[in-house]
């Protein structure tokens, strides 16, 4: 049975679904002021390697991932290009989806924006105001009174007095308390007209929390199965999601025993570069799009399911450059074997060691080492031998969205971009070449072209009858 690791109670729990069956879950999506990163690569490669092994396993997934339309850095990045607020949230969700579509990613099945939700959150703050869970200061801003929600803290695993206020902006002077944190920010004078809502409570916008409560609730219902996002959501963003949230349901006297929000919670990995948190302050970070010019998406995929979701990973070029060798081993096993239709046998060995891989919390690193084992036999196997287990390994990879391309088009081609070395018809040109050396008995010079081939990252393979196979090494 599948077992997932709950931030929540800090350990591994056997999944079981509000609903037989069925799984609803929502992960927290991008803020569009900007071209997507790897660490945004990471939550969307991630949570789609989960929809896809939960659907694979037979449950029927909602998957929903919301968008962030409204923002500060949003606000300031508009007001920077002289634009409007939608002009520049419209383009950069094009610039999202484009990027996800070229990394193979699904869709998920809802793909909420704030700004449509706005009627929704303020909802849902009316109810923590009228439950006295909720303030409006002297600001004009309305907060959530931490010190009110006696759960607040079981996410992060720290008391009160451990935590800071964590927000995203400074904390304003209408606080009560430095940990509460924004609900509704009343609008500034100087901010543009479509950055303003009409409220109870006076012109302004949501703050940030509050948007995922009121979009995920509204999709998926008060109570729903999975919650993800990156490590670095915990807190203050998820902790405070369940703070207004339950406060919303159950008001000041909730307890832990009290039906929760959310009963899995899920946080992948920090990227690192150069072991250090990869981070716009520090000036190290890269764009999928700028990463995509030089490496295929398939290896950038590959990359990061190597590692467990919840471990952090270590970015660089050499570590792609591995990822894509490794990738390339996988596809080698394929070349040349028929692909065949067949039914994946669940008493198989390889199957059963592939899916307790990834009942185990997701383990892709193992479920890969699994693969790697069975290209290992199928490199040794014969005849039907090898057309069975080689496309039970293709079947495999499947789940997780690798070895899907044509082997040859992926070694000669597909696996390496960017790349100012031969293009295929040069190598074509240079393998005639050493073909007509051969004939002509002059061996060095057909060794010679070999041996410049490989140093430009082409190797060769003599098979039976002449021919002559290349792939990029």
């Amino acid at each position: 049975m599948l077992q997932i690791y709950n931030t929540l109670s800090r350990s591994k729990q056997t999944f079981k679904p509000i609903e037989p069956g069925k799984v609803k879950m929502y992960v927290c999506g991008m803020t569009v002021y900007d071209f997507c990163h790897i660490g945004h690569a990471r939550v969307m490669i991630v949570f789609d390697m989960v929809v896809r092994w939960l659907r694979a396993s037979g449950y029927e997934v909602v998957y929903v991932r919301n968008i962030t339309d409204i923002d500060d850095k949003i606000i300031n990045r508009a007001i920077e290009n002289g634009e409007t607020i939608s002009a520049l949230t419209s383009r950069f969700i094009d610039a999202m989806h484009a990027d996800s579509d070229e990394l193979g990613l699904m869709h998920p099945d809802h793909e909420p924006r704030a700004t449509d939700y706005i009627a929704q959150m303020q909802g849902i703050i009316g109810r923590l105001v009228e439950k006295e869970l909720a303030y409006q200061g002297e600001d004009g801003d309305v907060n959530f009174a931490v010190r009110l929600f006696p759960g607040y803290g079981r996410l992060s695993g720290k008391s009160l007095d451990e935590l800071n206020a964590g927000e995203r902006v400074a904390v304003g002077g209408g606080k009560r308390d430095p940990l509460d944190f924004v609900l509704w920010k009343s609008a500034k004078a100087e901010e543009p007209a479509d950055t303003r809502w009409k409220s109870p409570w006076g012109e302004g916008r949501p703050g940030w929390h509050i948007e995922c409560s009121a979009m995920s609730c509204d999709l998926l219902g008060e109570h729903f199965d999975i919650h993800g996002g990156g490590a670095d959501l915990q807190f203050p963003h998820h902790e405070n999601e369940i703070a207004q949230s339950e406060g919303a349901l159950y008001g000041q006297d909730h307890k832990a025993s009290d039906q929760p929000f959310v009963n899995y919670w899920m946080h992948n990995g920090h990227i690192r570069v150069n072991e250090e948190k990869m981070s716009k302050s520090l000036g190290n970070f890269f764009l999928i799009r700028d990463v995509l010019k030089n490496f295929d998406p398939e290896v950038l995929r590959f990359f990061m399911l190597r590692a467990h979701y919840r471990s952090p990973i270590n970015y660089s070029d050499a570590q792609l450059e591995e990822a894509r060798s490794g990738l390339a081993r996988l596809y080698t096993a394929l070349a040349q074997v028929p692909v065949i239709d067949i039914a994946l046998d669940p008493h198989s060995p390889w199957v059963k060691r592939f899916a307790d891989a990834m009942n185990d919390d997701f383990n892709t690193p193992e479920a890969i080492a699994a693969l790697f084992d069975l290209a290992s036999e199928v490199n040794r196997a014969q005849g039907d031998e090898k057309t069975q287990l080689a496309n039970i390994l293709k079947s495999l990879a499947g789940v997780l969205n690798f070895l899907q391309r044509d082997p040859t088009v992926f070694l000669q081609e597909g696996s390496r971009r960017g790349d100012s070395s031969l293009s295929a018809a040069a190598i074509e040109e240079q393998i005639a070449a050493r073909v007509a050396a051969k004939k002509a008995k002059d061996f060095a010079k057909a060794d010679l072209i070999r041996k410049t081939l490989l140093e430009q990252g082409v190797a060769l393979e003599d098979k039976p009858g002449g021919v002559t196979e290349w792939r990029r090494s």
